[in-house]
């Protein structure tokens, strides 16, 4: 068997981890963006608990490696209790992968907020609008172009990050280029594997920029 065989031999496994490592990312970043903009808020409410909790969450998280993060969620949860135990990798995978995408994507809500004009938010109160109702109608509205790029560049982190999570045997595209790696004693496998990546990054790289481009015509 020559060497483009082998490769395409390859194929069809590496698009089965590619469906996970696209999958993974994809609800891990929505469940990010929906934390972040928790946390954006909460780290500028006017109540110090509220804004002392979500700093924190937040400088946790950004502090600590995802490694460590994604080992005690799949590990260390269930010496601390039993009930804790996560079986589903790809769950387990997913809460730590979400938690670590919050923090970060708070920080791109909490930036993008902030550049809105002040104005805005007094022009709010002068049309009789809640704290609440004016982030949600005025602001975030109008902060939404300047959150696609930052998003855009954690999306494609994450999508890199994924292949973390072959470290608990989830098969995703590094967990299974190291097995063809392993049963069939050849490194050429990462050579597709790479390419994929390339492709996968290269797309979403892609969509982001249009999206951004079609945000910024409009």
């Amino acid at each position: 068997m020559n060497i483009m065989q082998k490769i395409i031999s390859w194929i069809p496994q590496l698009l089965a981890g590619a469906r996970v490592t696209i999958s993974l990312t994809l609800v891990s970043v929505l469940a990010g963006l929906f934390l972040g903009i928790i946390l954006a808020l909460g780290s500028m409410s006017k109540k110090k608990v509220i804004r002392a909790l979500s700093k924190a969450y937040v400088f946790f998280f950004r502090g600590t490696p995802l490694l460590m993060q994604l080992y005690f969620v799949y590990y260390g949860l269930p010496e601390i209790n039993e009930t804790l135990t996560i079986n589903n990798k790809f769950f387990a995978a997913f809460i730590a992968f979400a938690l670590n995408s919050g923090a970060y994507c708070s920080e791109i809500f909490r930036s993008a907020i902030q550049s809105i004009d002040k104005g805005q938010m007094e022009a709010g109160k002068v049309l009789g609008l809640s704290y609440i109702q004016t982030m949600r109608l005025i602001i975030i509205p109008q902060s939404i172009r300047r959150l696609i790029p930052p998003v855009g560049n954690e999306f494609i982190m994450m999508l890199k990050d994924a292949s973390l999570v072959s470290i608990i045997a989830l098969a995703d595209i590094t967990k299974v280029t190291r097995s063809i790696q392993s049963s069939t004693a050849s490194s050429l496998v990462y050579i597709p594997a790479m390419i994929l990546y390339l492709i996968i990054t290269a797309v979403f790289t892609l969509l982001f920029h249009c999206l951004e481009k079609k945000n910024t015509y409009e």
